[in-house]
């Protein structure tokens, strides 16, 4: 199979090139998430080049991608339309830090396939949207606390990093859960703003929300928590949402950041038919530039709009990012397009369980075909939330994305993150993928 790993020495150059970073990047890496393994050895591999599916690390082996920059990549790498239409705006120049006719586009488009999307405001990054959102929040409705679930992810900044994945010592009683901070240089004022709550509990969401009548400005969640092994609402756990917040002033916040344009031209939602009063966007919404968003109903946003609540950034939409989103978005608002990427991940999914099955692996796999995970818990149930994840067998989940690796299929190094499908994947690399999958399972 393409992509076959040596089982000795295939990775020496990226071993260097860790040695080498160590003396100037701060722990040898540019982003907590990147500390990975490779397999067995203590250092990431570093990859060199990529086209469509497929990537190249330095030593020049190569894989089927199915990290795709963390879903970036919606398009694959270095995707024709976005090359042709990006080498045009570095001829014409890349920003101006001022107004453009890209962004104006750009959100257009955005108003016109999001259903809560009235109004867009731009930003760099997913964490930055997802502080821009809470602002607009807390200025519409002059409260302070948010509330969060334990487990999801919002970003790394100050604002909701809060309670990501606490420890069982430190997470506190299941129905009352300790707001923990992701980091230390965390102010403890920060951590006081953000109430935590366990996920796919009616009961605990309604206690939560009556403990604290008037005080909340926004409730925001991950409808697919990718950062949670790609865990599902429960049937009406989105409309139970949604109706409290309605019912008691509250800012339903989604964060799309991982779902957006990616489970469909919508997001999570469509899929689901819940339309929530913000969203947040970035991922899959830049096809690999460094672009966010979040957008609204009108009357959440007008104090934006009008200059009362500030938000603003240097690079926001510049021609470059907002050009590569435009046309990343008018491709996946084509429906053969987005039915390609759900039908692509459906078969993967579909491979594991079966060979998960003839091998009496206990695990499931969850998700969307756009976005999943396998995750080995005990009896083979879906999650339901986070404190399910600690019980999972980590070692497991490790063994089999080396196994796959040696295959040549890359795939998200953390278990309690997901798969990502592009647009590019063939027919043929499908079909190694499922052989590599097959093949791992034995080896389990």
């Amino acid at each position: 199979m393409t992509g076959q790993i040596a089982a000795l020495g295939g990775t020496d150059g990226s071993r260097a090139w860790f040695d080498r970073a160590q003396a100037s990047l701060a722990g040898g890496i540019s982003s907590s998430s990147r500390l990975t393994s490779t397999g067995p050895h203590p250092y990431p591999l570093y990859m060199a080049s990529g086209s469509g599916t497929r990537i190249r690390d330095v030593d020049g082996n190569e894989y089927i991608d199915y990290l795709i920059s963390y879903g970036s990549a919606v398009l694959g790498h270095a995707a024709p339309q976005l090359t042709d239409a990006l080498t045009a705006v570095l001829h014409t120049g890349t920003m101006f830090g001022t107004c453009n006719t890209a962004e104006v586009e750009l959100a257009e488009l955005i108003c016109e396939m999001v259903p809560c999307a009235e109004l867009v405001r731009f930003a760099n990054s997913g964490s930055e949207a997802v502080q821009g959102a809470v602002r607009a929040a807390r200025g519409y409705t002059g409260r302070s606390k948010i509330l969060k679930f334990e487990g999801h992810y919002h970003g790394w900044s100050d604002t909701l990093a809060i309670s990501n994945r606490p420890g069982t010592a430190e997470a506190g009683p299941y129905d009352a859960p300790h707001p923990v901070p992701h980091s230390p240089g965390i102010p403890a004022g920060v951590v006081d703003d953000v109430i935590v709550c366990p996920w796919n509990d009616p009961a605990a969401l309604r206690a939560v929300l009556d403990a604290h009548r008037g005080e909340f400005a926004a409730v925001i969640c991950e409808p697919i928590v990718a950062n949670n092994a790609c865990t599902m609402p429960e049937p009406g756990y989105l409309d139970l949402l949604r109706e409290e917040c309605t019912a008691r002033g509250i800012v339903l916040i989604f964060d799309e950041v991982c779902t957006g344009f990616r489970t469909g031209p919508g997001g999570a939602q469509s899929l689901f038919h819940v339309v929530p009063d913000l969203a947040v966007f970035s991922k899959a919404l830049g096809g690999g530039m460094p672009i966010a968003a979040f957008a609204g109903q009108r009357h959440v946003m007008e104090p934006l709009a009008r200059g009362h609540v500030k938000h603003g950034g240097t690079y926001n939409a510049s021609p470059l990012c907002a050009t590569s989103a435009l046309v990343t978005l008018q491709q996946l608002n084509r429906p053969e397009v987005a039915k390609r990427i759900e039908d692509s991940g459906q078969r993967l999914m579909e491979t594991i369980r079966r060979a998960a099955h003839d091998h009496r692996v206990p695990c499931s796999v969850q998700g969307v075909g756009a976005m999943f995970q396998t995750v080995f818990t005990t009896d083979g149930t879906p999650t339901r939330q986070y404190r399910d994840l600690l019980h999972t067998d980590q070692a497991r989940y490790h063994a089999f994305r080396h196994e796959l690796l040696k295959r040549g299929i890359h795939t998200n190094a953390y278990g309690m993150a997901c798969w990502f499908i592009a647009a590019t994947v063939t027919e043929d690399e499908l079909d190694a993928t499922c052989e590599a999958v097959t093949e791992a399972f034995d080896a389990l």
